[in-house]
This record gives structure tokens, sequence and C-alpha cells, in this order.
């Protein structure tokens, strides 16, 4: 089952600064690929059907790199291994980005256009995990579920150690805090999301996000788990955050697994 997928691509990248003063981060080159084609061909490669990227900061220099189709092969054909890409212009319309929580909101009347349009990747275009697998079957148990949202979390890495996000024993997503002392892992950026979390009574932003609001996505999630309606796994293969100028270097010199 193929469903569609948002790509995260609006930040600024401070601090990977000054290396994104004249170039969006996802378009920052990860082992001879811009990082957001790492993304985009694990999407086209698993049960994707077409791809939104959200822009804003130098937001013009994606769909001028990456067009309006993304493919595997090298003729470009229609086939499993080729996505339709969309944007959703969030620099153009509002002259700056609108959170995580605040871009999906805008951008779901693209992602999800007909009324039972319901479940969707989400991914960020500045992380780095090309091995990981975007599985028709994770889609078919999450649509089969309740849940509103199945999040990846992977190992806390060095730069935050504390994470995000305890797991149960029957795999929901935990909203931990500071002072739990049972384990938490750190958000991926990867998971599957159901329509739902996006509208009343868990988002008080209107759909489509006619104001260009900002919002978070973390405080929905939260809410949610603490209903039990968030599922989540844990990843343990190649992902670095590219966040940092140090970071970039780290996924340079990665070895993948393929």
């Amino acid at each position: 089952m193929k469903i569609p997928a948002m790509v995260l691509a609006a930040g600024r990248g401070e601090r990977m600064r000054p290396l994104t003063d004249h170039h969006p981060k996802p378009l920052l080159t990860v082992q001879g690929r811009p990082l957001i084609e790492w993304v985009l061909r694990a999407l086209a490669g698993g049960a994707c059907s077409r791809v939104v990227i959200n822009t804003a900061w130098l937001g013009d220099q994606l769909p001028r790199r990456l067009g309006q189709r993304f493919s595997l092969g090298l003729d470009g054909s229609a086939s499993h291994a080729a996505l339709d890409l969309y944007y959703s212009n969030e620099g153009q319309d509002f002259g700056r980005a609108l959170e995580t929580a605040g871009g999906i909101s805008r951008a779901l009347p693209i992602l999800l256009p007909d009324e039972g349009d319901e479940f969707f990747w989400l991914a960020a275009g500045d992380v780095f995990a090309p091995d990981f697998a975007f599985d028709g079957a994770d889609v078919e148990r999450f649509v089969a579920s309740k849940m509103l949202a199945h999040l990846w979390l992977v190992p806390n890495p060095a730069h935050h150690p504390r994470g995000d996000f305890g797991i149960s024993a029957q795999g929901l997503a935990l909203n931990v805090g500071p002072d739990d002392p049972r384990p938490r892992w750190t958000y991926s950026t990867v998971g599957l999301y159901r329509r739902a979390l996006f509208c009343q009574p868990w988002c008080a932003v209107k759909p489509g996000n006619p104001m260009g609001e900002s919002l978070a996505l973390a405080p929905l999630l939260r809410k949610a788990m603490d209903q039990g309606l968030v599922a989540a796994s844990v990843y343990e293969g190649l992902w670095v955050d590219v966040g940092t100028p140090e970071r970039l270097a780290a996924a340079n010199q990665a070895t993948m697994a393929r």
C-alpha cells in the first residue's frame, strides 16, 4: 500500500551557517548527493506515491534543483521508483517557516487532496538515514490501527542525550517527563501520520492553516500519547541529524549498509 509523504525542508539551518547562507540545508551535499535526495530515494523505493516538500529559506532553490518529478531510473519514466513532487511554499506565502505542525497543516490540502485521504509519511530533508525502509507492511498495520501516529525513534545521539519519548512494552510512545526514570529515545523525524491529528481536538489551527500560524509538532504528539494513540518503533540503522558542520562531516564519513 502506497501513501503520500511530506518532506520537511523549510528550516533556516542557523547552526550550519555559513554553509546555509546561500543554499538551503537540504541541498548540502552528502556522499555525492544533495541531502534531501537520500530521503527521496528511500521514498521512491518504498511505499510512497508522491511527495510534498515544504519550503521557506531560499525555498525557490528546491524546485529549481529537484523539479516536479524524482526518479531512480535514468529516463524518468513512470515506475514504482518515480515520484511526483509538489511544493508548499511557506516562505513565499508568509515570509517564514511555520514550524513542523504548522507546515504540515498548511500542506494538507496538497498532501491529502481528497476527503477520503487519511494517511501520510513524514520525514525530514536534513536527516541522513539512507537505509530506512518506507515499508508497505508498516503502512498497512498503521491503517488498520486506531493510532494517530507511529514514530520511529533512534538511540540518543551525543548532541541529544536525554531523548524525547519513551516506549511501553506494548509498543506505545510515552510522554516521559524529565524526572521520569524510564529510558527515552530520540525522535528520528520519520513517522506515519493520520490527518485527524492535525484537526480538532488535537490541533487548534484551522485546516490548511490559512493564517500561517506557527505550531510545533511535539505538543500534539504528547497529547495523543497521553491518550494511548501514538505507537513507536526503534530504528537502529545509520541515522545522522545533519544540524551542524561537524554532523555534516560525520554523514559524509558514514558507512552505509548498501
